[in-house]
């Protein structure tokens, strides 16, 4: 009786230990953890593994990392407040703990919702409202929903009150306007620019007959562009909104005409070299039959005589290749037919050649 004794005496002075209950209790969140871990790896997980859809995977494998650490986040704060040290730090550490298990849970949702919104746009029907080119719009609103309640629940861990901010929020709201009026010139022209449909992902768009690719992202504050070069370039959605837009993708149907630039020379043969041009574009890769090619003579240029051959494509990621192909089969074509394809020429006249002596000038009669 009496080791009975010495041992729960001694496991009394243990726990009555603060660092030592504060070990135990940080490793004893750690191994709830993992329990809880291995719970859902073979209940949860088996379950999502069985089913025919992807979504349930991908939500369970997005939830388990933020229960996990929301257990030994738990644990760390009980383990915190047995520390003699914790006493008179007791609420900045709760609301620190709290704020970190809030930023964890807040990115779990936006990307819970972000799977869950994929896979509805996905099997969406021709009228629903959710499309896979509405998505951005309600992903942008999924993220600022998330982001103000998560605010929210921030200021209430850290005790702080709304309503001093709530009467202020004119004058906070101004201010903030100034400060951060072209984030919310792109937010707003971001809406804009999914409401209007002016275009979506995947189209080919040129912005002031400068910048060309294809759209690869709709965001909050910009758009992604993928150039023909394999290079993303992020450009802030209110500067798209005042930019002069050309969507190649857009309209009634998806292909565009192409134009071939060619020049013959004069006294060349005008209907000779329309078939030529027209020739070229038997059996040429990505080019429409209907509408058909078509070589136009459209002017009388100071070296030659200008001609365009014009082709129809269906996607617009291969127009430099089309470009590319046909124009060297013009000028292939040209030669074989002795056409000839003409280049400035100048005519320099020499008065006096240098070294030689001065002509003299004669006196003006009378």
């Amino acid at each position: 009786m009496r080791v009975v004794a010495e041992f729960v005496e001694t496991l009394k002075q243990l726990f009555e230990n603060p660092y030592l209950l504060a070990v135990g209790l940080l490793a004893g969140s750690i191994l709830a953890a993992w329990l809880v871990e291995l719970v859902i790896a073979r209940t949860l997980v088996a379950a999502a593994a069985r089913t025919k859809t992807d979504v349930d995977d991908a939500i369970v494998e997005i939830l388990r990392r933020p229960v996990f650490l929301s257990i030994v986040f738990f644990g760390l704060d009980q383990a915190a407040k047995k520390l003699p040290l914790a006493e008179n730090f007791a609420h900045p550490i709760d609301a620190a703990l709290e704020t970190i298990v809030i930023i964890i849970w807040s990115m779990a949702v936006v990307r819970v919702g972000n799977v869950l919104l994929q896979s509805l746009s996905a099997r969406s029907r021709p009228r629903s409202v959710l499309q896979p080119t509405t998505l951005p719009v309600f992903d942008i609103f999924l993220k600022t929903m998330v982001t103000g309640a998560a605010l929210y629940f921030v200021f209430l861990a850290w005790k702080i009150d709304l309503t001093a901010w709530l009467a202020s929020a004119g004058i906070i709201g101004v201010a903030v306007g100034f400060a951060a009026k072209d984030t919310l010139a792109n937010l707003f022209s971001g809406i804009f620019i999914i409401a209007d449909g002016s275009y979506k992902v995947k189209d080919w768009i040129v912005l002031d007959n400068e910048l060309r690719g294809e759209v690869t992202r709709i965001g909050i504050r910009s758009t992604r562009i993928l150039t023909p070069d394999d290079v993303e370039i992020n450009v802030p959605n209110a500067v798209i909104g005042n930019a002069q837009l050309i969507n190649e993708s857009g309209g009634p149907y998806p292909r565009q005409r192409v134009r071939i630039l060619a020049s013959v020379a004069y006294g060349s043969d005008v209907d000779k070299a329309r078939e030529v041009l027209l020739s070229v574009t038997e059996d040429a890769p990505h080019i429409l039959a209907h509408p058909a090619p078509a070589a136009r003579f459209m002017a009388m240029g100071d070296s030659g005589l200008h001609f365009e051959l014009w082709v129809w494509i269906n996607e617009p990621a291969m127009r430099e290749q089309v470009i590319d192909d046909l124009t060297t089969r013009v000028y292939k074509a040209l030669n074989a037919a002795r056409i000839e394809i003409p280049f400035p020429k100048h005519d320099v006249y020499i008065r006096q050649m240098p070294g030689a002596m001065p002509v003299p000038r004669q006196p003006p009669p009378g």
